[in-house]
């Protein structure tokens, strides 16, 4: 689903877990996502929900695979196919994601990489997942998008993590060299899911995690984003030791244009903070409110570079990205999320975008209510969304309805 979730860089970026591989493994997913909204259409073609004009699916297989070439060294491969199935034009008009650019079947490598351990240092190199805080794989969609990227990963100071990265290239639509396939649900591929340099000219990215003091996790990222800015991201998250349940989160992120860089001499630097407080005292129960402010001026946004725009900042919507992150946004996002043994997970979800800007078109405010549930190794989730945004459907609300269905091997 579109949600996305912070985690530990260690963990994200490459899980010391990935390296305990014994021989091959073979797992994967089968995807079938359906959509429906009420957008105004054109005069005479209905706008109702589930009508044929207002409706979209897709099905998308994954299959990775991981094994051992020597001791501690580890390869890994993932092989990816999206398939309409012949809905389009039949049960619905449009797909979740074109593929290319016309409707058509697509498969492409999306992982090819290699390993290898020595000490308590680790480098992978070839095409993989990335999850730092402004350039990141997102995994809301049909499929994720990668990246050809080299990384090192050190954990010697106890309690601490080093990661040290250079991209080189991605299949994301990214801020800067390419724009998603017109008619995309998803909004995160360049055409034909092609594998082209990263922002121009690649990009390092150095981050360091903190443990230290067990209640805090405290991390830090340094981005040389080629001929475009220089990025830092700062972030702690702490459980509050006065009332157990409580937990306390503070983000920072600052992105400097570079002089001279290709986003030329009127480019802007722009920066967001935000905080968090959440509650996860009571089995099976999350309530979190979130605040973010993010600066009047900026050519880059507050977001992932890398695909659709989604934000790491604890204040981003379930569904309806670019807006928390985007110039002078203001945002408030309020979560409820609760799991009902033996019956379901239900999620609701509130975030409301507003601005000084006159002529800005972020104005944005969403709520989504969801239920999840798994049978075996088939998870399926049922989503409405409720949008009111300048920048959609002529400023005016309309509702979504949506069903995830994944199917685990």
């Amino acid at each position: 689903m579109k949600l996305v979730k912070m985690s530990l860089a260690a963990a994200v970026l490459l899980g010391t877990s990935a390296f305990a591989i014994d021989n091959i493994k073979v797992n994967g997913d089968a995807k079938l996502y359906y959509g429906t909204d009420s957008k105004d259409q054109a005069v005479g073609i209905s706008d109702n929900l589930f009508d044929k004009a207002n409706s979209y699916a897709d099905t998308a297989l994954r299959v990775g695979i991981t094994g051992d070439l020597l001791k501690d060294v580890s390869f890994g491969v993932t092989m990816n196919a999206i398939s309409t199935l012949g809905v389009e034009n039949n049960l619905v008009a449009n797909t979740w994601s074109r593929h290319d650019n016309v409707v058509d079947d697509s498969s492409w490598t999306s992982e090819l990489w290699i390993a290898g351990t020595v000490g308590k240092t680790t480098a992978k190199v070839g095409r993989m997942e990335l999850d730092t805080p402004l350039a990141f794989s997102e995994k809301w969609s049909m499929v994720a998008n990668t990246f050809d990227a080299a990384v090192l990963i050190n954990q010697n100071i106890p309690d601490t993590t080093f990661v040290a990265a250079w991209v080189g290239k991605s299949n994301g639509a990214d801020a800067v060299t390419a724009a998603p396939n017109a008619g995309e649900r998803d909004l995160i591929f360049r055409e034909g899911h092609k594998f082209t340099t990263f922002m121009n000219k690649g990009a390092y990215a150095a981050g360091l995690v903190n443990n230290s003091f067990k209640p805090l996790t405290a991390q830090a990222w340094y981005y040389n984003i080629g001929m475009v800015a220089d990025a830092f991201w700062l972030q702690a998250d702490i459980d509050c030791q006065l009332v157990p349940g409580v937990k306390i989160g503070a983000q920072y992120a600052d992105i400097d244009v570079k002089t001279g860089g290709i986003l030329g001499a009127a480019a802007q630097d722009s920066s967001a903070y935000a905080f968090k407080l959440a509650y996860q005292g009571i089995e099976g129960l999350n309530v979190s409110a979130a605040y973010s402010q993010a600066d009047d001026k900026g050519s880059v946004q507050i977001q992932n570079v890398a695909a659709s725009g989604q934000s790491k900042l604890y204040t981003e919507a379930w569904w309806n990205y670019t807006y928390v992150g985007s110039k002078d946004a203001e945002a408030f996002n309020l979560t409820a999320e609760y799991a009902m043994k033996d019956i379901a997970k239900f999620g609701v979800y509130y975030t409301s975008v507003s601005n000084d800007i006159v002529a800005s078109t972020k104005e944005m405010d969403e709520v989504a209510v969801t239920a999840s549930k798994s049978f075996g190794p088939l998870d399926a989730t049922l989503a409405y969304i409720s949008t009111n945004a300048d920048d959609q459907n002529a400023g005016g609300q309309y509702d979504t309805i949506q069903a995830y269905l994944t199917l685990n091997f």
